[in-house]
């Protein structure tokens, strides 16, 4: 059960991901010349704490 948890957030952070990517630039008023590493970073973020709230709340520490 817990691996269709971390399949289920994992899209669901791919694409808040995007979302909170195109928010900066339009905030920013530019697109950015690295935006993948920038999407990878923010990607990144959201899933070590995502991941690890799913690993502590289905009791797999």
């Amino acid at each position: 059960m817990q691996f269709l948890y971390f399949t289920l957030v994992a899209a669901l952070l791919y694409l808040a991901s995007n979302w909170i990517l195109e928010r900066i630039e339009i905030a920013a008023g530019k697109r950015f010349h690295n935006r993948s590493l920038l999407f990878f970073g923010i990607l990144l973020t959201l899933a070590v704490v995502s991941f690890s709230l799913i690993r502590t709340y289905t009791g797999n520490h």
